[in-house]
């Protein structure tokens, strides 16, 4: 029977494949990382028009004392200075 149901509907197998109705652990608020990762802020930006991508932007332990209490735009700073930035991108399935 899974296979027929698969047939009549093949959005089945997207959500069984990808699993992105799930956010594991259960019950925490992605939205506010400060509370599961320090130095840790979320931010949405705008790919282009209709298209807006979450992320959240971590700084390094080496500035956690000066990141500790500050506020979006500090974060956002920190972005446009000269370290280096990693970009990691955690695959299909899942949640930040």
């Amino acid at each position: 029977s899974v296979p027929f149901l698969i047939r009549l509907f093949p959005s089945l197998l997207t959500k069984f494949v990808y699993l992105n109705f799930l956010a594991f652990p259960f019950f925490v608020d992605f939205r506010r990382p400060e509370l599961l990762v320090n130095n840790t802020i979320s931010l949405h930006l705008t790919t282009e028009p209709g298209v807006t991508v979450g992320i959240w932007h971590t700084v390094p332990g080496s500035r956690g004392a000066e990141a500790r209490g500050q506020d979006q735009r500090w974060y956002e700073e920190a972005l446009a200075d000269a370290h280096p930035v990693i970009i990691y991108l955690h695959g299909n399935g899942g949640t930040r």
